[in-house]
C-alpha cells in the first residue's frame, strides 16, 4: 500500500492503539531533548570501562545488553525495521543483517581505532530512523517511483549503527589489557538486549495488529517515527557545531 493510499484510508478510524504508540513515541522525543548530548556510556559504567584493566567478560556482556535497551536512536531504527513484517523468518532475516552491520563496524571501530565524529554518526543514525519510516509509508515509490533495497539499506545503517556505538567506546581510554575478548563480550550484550527489545516490541506490534484498522493508525505511527528520526539528527547537528565552535 502506497502512502498516499494509507493517508487517504487514515481518516475517520479509532486512533486508540495509534495513540497508544504516538505517547511512547512523544515520551521518547522528549528524552531525547534531555539526554541528547549524553548518550552513551556514562556515570558509574563508564568509570568501570575507563578504570578496566584485563578480561572483564560479564561486565562488559552486561554493559553491552544495557546499552542497547537503552539506545532509543537503536531501538526506534529496530521498530522501523520491523513494523511490517509479519512473518518470523523475514524479521529474523532483516534483523540478522543489522546485527551483522553494527558488529562489524563496531569491533572494527574499537580494536582498529577507527574515529568517527561521534556527533556526526548519531546525526545520521537519526536519518536512518526517518529513512525507514519514509520507507515504511510507501515514500520512495510515491515521491521518487522506484523502491531502494531494503536489505541493503537496513544493512548499510546497520554499518552506520555499529560505529555509533564504537565511538561510545572510544571516548572512555579503553584498556588494551584484555581488549578484544572485552569487545566481543559487549558485541554478544548488545545482541542480547537486541533479542529483549526487539521481543517486546513484536509483542506489542503482534497485539496492535490485531486491533481495527492498523492500517490506518500505522501512519501516524511512522509520522512520528519519521519526526523522531529528524529531531535525532537535528540535536546531534547542534551539538557538532556547538562543539566546531567551542
Amino acid at each position: 500500500m502506497l502512502f498516499a493510499d494509507r493517508i487517504s484510508r487514515w481518516h475517520g478510524g479509532r486512533l486508540v492503539p495509534g495513540l497508544c504508540l504516538a505517547l511512547v513515541l512523544l515520551t521518547t522525543l522528549v528524552a531525547v531533548t534531555s539526554d541528547a548530548f549524553a548518550h552513551g556510556v556514562a556515570g558509574k559504567d563508564a568509570a568501570f570501562v575507563a578504570a578496566n584493566s584485563g578480561m572483564q567478560l560479564i561486565p562488559f556482556l552486561y554493559l553491552g545488553a544495557k546499552h542497547m535497551v537503552t539506545g532509543y536512536d537503536h531501538l526506534l531504527f529496530i521498530l522501523g525495521v520491523i513494523f511490517f513484517l509479519y512473518r518470523l523468518s523475514h524479521v529474523a532475516i532483516y534483523v540478522t543483517l543489522f546485527s551483522i552491520g553494527h558488529s562489524v563496524t563496531l569491533l572494527t571501530g574499537v580494536l582498529n581505532n577507527i574515529h568517527v565524529d561521534p556527533y556526526l554518526i548519531d546525526a545520521v543514525i537519526g536519518l536512518s530512523v526517518a529513512y525507514k519510516a519514509f520507507d515504511n509509508l510507501g515514500g520512495f515509490q510515491t515521491v521518487f517511483g522506484f523502491q531502494p533495497s531494503i536489505r541493503g539499506a537496513v544493512f548499510a545503517f546497520g554499518l552506520v549503527h555499529g560505529f555509533g556505538l564504537a565511538t561510545k567506546l572510544q571516548a572512555l581510554s579503553l584498556s588494551p589489557d584484555g581488549l578484544v575478548a572485552n569487545m566481543v563480550a559487549f558485541n554478544v550484550g548488545v545482541e542480547l538486549g537486541q533479542l529483549v527489545a526487539l521481543s517486546a516490541m513484536l509483542l506489542l506490534i503482534v497485539w496492535w495488529r490485531a486491533r481495527a484498522n492498523f492500517q490506518q493508525h500505522a501512519v501516524i505511527a511512522n509520522g512520528l517515527l519519521m519526526i523522531a528520526g529528524f529531531a535525532l539528527t537535528q540535536f546531534q547537528l547542534i551539538g557538532y557545531l556547538i562543539q566546531e565552535g567551542a
